[in-house]
């Protein structure tokens, strides 16, 4: 048992704890936060490699085995999936130092508390576990969403708040249901459990799981639970934004996981996606493309990208075949780190135009015009979906995947159009923040400091996956073969030995 999982939740924890106790001075929480970050980032790649060989780690807390000890586990989805928000807090943060974390006291600890719970609730194999990484995440994002004060961010922060506490309110019914019924809620344990429950049992459980699927859906924003987003993303400061790009995908990743490792087991559960899935999906890529038009920022016109992001991904989901999954990891990944690096973008150029901030209005000349659009047309290739970056590979592999599909058409017209769309919405924006303002005061570089770097980075993203597209793929597709092949999964959680021995109820 290596302890090499459980690093991705101690480090935050840890440095979340120290700046706590250094939040009397900003440039020691700087130090403590960024060097855990930069620690994390060999540790991501070690993930990578070693779930990369087709192993599963199980890492059992207190050497307490599965199904009643706390467990997490690590295959090629979870380092996937632990090793992107690792490489997206390091961005975060390098712009947050360039003084919005200064804004409040406590930004480096909610900051690291987040992270933690994100990576806990894509290593962890247990479904009460992940409500507990939800709530760390969750109580976290409470915080980092109200920095820096502002009249948009406590209203948006009142609507997360009380959608977030329904969500987790129904996520406990269901768990309190699961529990009842199964005696267990350990993913892989549930999934053995689910093949010898009574017919008569078999209702409640079918609608628990409707439930945890419900809730699931709110976090990743799918139509019509979506009216959140581009409120509550559009009101946060740029790096909490930037890191709440991987926040929707948290909920993409449970409805993959549990579906197809636990649902898939019995033939009553295992149709909990179908044939409503896609419909929602082709639904939300409208309602973003729409509010994607009809946004009056730019900041606001990102956050309805990370609708349609949503709905393209849970589009090919709802396929559920293997290269459907492996089009859409590849797709993630992409969609996450150019949502966010367009995050920070905007809020730069808010900085550079004043008082007309991101609004689609009349503005000062930009200084450093230049650079802020070649980092614009970057991030606009890439997030429409147009080649030669990685958006246009990741469409291109989802539209491949879901031909011969249930509502195949309605699907590449909908993923179509919102690559048309938005690049309509990007070429109008362009023009009122480039070409209107005389007489332009142009400059070939960006001030050099924090948020030029962690610019770079993201927008040096997309062309990094476009060159590296051949790898990223396979691993992509090894991933999703992983995944739908749950025996191994199952083997390494509960072990392959004598069978558990459980207390009999009554």
């Amino acid at each position: 048992m290596t302890h090499l999982v459980i690093l991705p939740i101690l480090l935050p924890l840890a440095a979340a704890v120290a700046c706590t106790l250094m939040r009397s001075s900003i440039q020691a929480q700087r130090r403590v936060s960024l060097s855990a970050a930069l620690a994390m980032i060999p540790v991501a790649f070690l993930l990578l490699e070693r779930a990369s060989h087709g192993g599963i780690d199980v890492y059992a807390l207190g050497g307490w085995r599965a199904p009643f000890g706390i467990v997490l586990v690590l295959d090629r989805l979870a380092a996937l999936m632990a090793a992107l928000c690792i490489l997206l807090a390091l961005p975060a943060l390098f712009y947050a130092a360039g003084g919005i974390d200064a804004e409040g006291r406590h930004f480096h600890a909610l900051f690291q508390l987040q992270v933690a719970g994100l990576n806990g609730a894509f290593l962890t194999g247990d479904l009460f576990n992940l409500f507990v990484f939800f709530e760390v995440l969750l109580l976290a994002s409470y915080g980092l969403l109200s920095h820096g004060n502002g009249l948009s961010r406590a209203r948006a922060g009142l609507t997360y708040v009380v959608l977030n506490l329904a969500g987790s309110a129904l996520f406990l019914i269901a768990l309190g249901l699961l529990y009842g019924t199964l005696g267990t809620l350990n993913m892989a344990d549930m999934a053995e459990a689910l093949t010898r429950l009574p017919a008569a049992d078999q209702a409640l459980v079918r609608t628990a799981g409707a439930f945890l699927v419900a809730v699931f859906a709110l976090k990743a924003a799918l139509l019509p639970l979506s009216f959140w987003l581009p409120h509550v993303y559009g009101a946060a400061c740029a790096p909490v934004a930037a890191l709440f790009a991987i926040m929707t995908k948290v909920g993409i990743y449970a409805v993959l996981r549990v579906s197809a490792v636990t649902f898939s087991a019995a033939p009553f559960t295992a149709d909990l996606l179908q044939p409503w899935l896609m419909p929602f999906a082709i639904a939300t890529i409208a309602v973003g493309t729409l509010g994607a038009l009809a946004a009056r920022r730019l900041g606001v016109v990102v956050a309805n990208f990370i609708v349609v992001s949503t709905g393209t991904l849970l589009a090919a989901i709802a396929v559920s075949s293997t290269d459907a999954v492996a089009a859409a990891l590849y797709y993630l990944v992409h969609s996450t780190l150019v949502s966010a690096g367009f995050f920070l973008l905007a809020d730069r150029i808010a900085a550079a135009r004043g008082a007309s901030s991101d609004h689609f209005a009349s503005g000062p000349p930009l200084t450093n015009a230049m650079a802020l659009g070649a980092g614009y047309l970057t991030l606009a290739i890439a997030i429409c979906g147009a080649p030669p970056l990685s958006g246009f590979i990741g469409k291109a592999m989802i539209l491949q995947s879901v031909q011969g599909a249930a509502l195949a058409p309605a699907a590449w017209a909908a993923i179509l159009l919102s690559s048309l769309l938005p690049a309509l919405v990007l070429a109008r924006t362009a023009s009122v923040f480039f070409w209107e303002p005389r007489p332009p005061r142009a400059g070939m570089l960006l001030q050099l400091g924090w948020p030029t770097a962690a610019i770079v980075l993201l927008a040096a993203a997309s062309p990094l996956l476009s060159v590296f597209a051949a790898p990223v793929a396979a691993y992509a597709r090894a991933a999703a073969e992983q995944l739908h092949s749950p025996r191994s999964y199952y083997g390494a959680v509960l072990g392959a030995d004598a069978e558990i021995q459980r207390e009999r109820r009554p």
